[in-house]
């Protein structure tokens, strides 16, 4: 299973970009993708997810910010991040597991797409 993620780049505080996560080879049917994202020196958070029948989840720090999306035809999962801020500064990582009924949640097996870095200047 391959996660491609594409998207981040520079931008200044009050922009906005668009992240993109393509999955190929996976068979999970009912799935869940999503991003998270890592600053330097801290540990990989959770951002926001979506399962295939549409729950979703997004930390506080971003909810009306962002929002997440998905096409499962493309199997990609989309974020977009708007008024950036410097705080959203980190690389960004792309998961895709296995999802429960009514729940959102990732279940085992887990992928992970290569980081994809989002840097907002002041």
């Amino acid at each position: 299973v391959q996660l491609q993620a594409s998207g981040g780049g520079l931008v200044q505080t009050g922009g906005s970009l668009r992240l993109s996560c393509v999955h190929s080879g996976s068979t999970l049917s009912e799935n869940t993708m999503g991003w998270y994202r890592q600053a330097p020196g801290k540990q990989r958070d959770l951002v926001a997810g979506m399962t295939s029948s549409g729950n979703t989840y997004y930390t506080d720090s971003v909810k009306g910010r962002f929002t997440i999306s998905r096409d499962n035809a493309r199997n990609a999962v989309y974020l977009e991040m708007n008024s950036l801020k410097p705080e959203d500064t980190a690389v960004y990582y792309c998961r895709l597991g296995r999802a429960v009924r009514g729940a959102f949640a990732f279940l085992p097996p887990t992928y992970w797409g290569q980081g994809t870095l989002v840097t907002v200047s002041s």
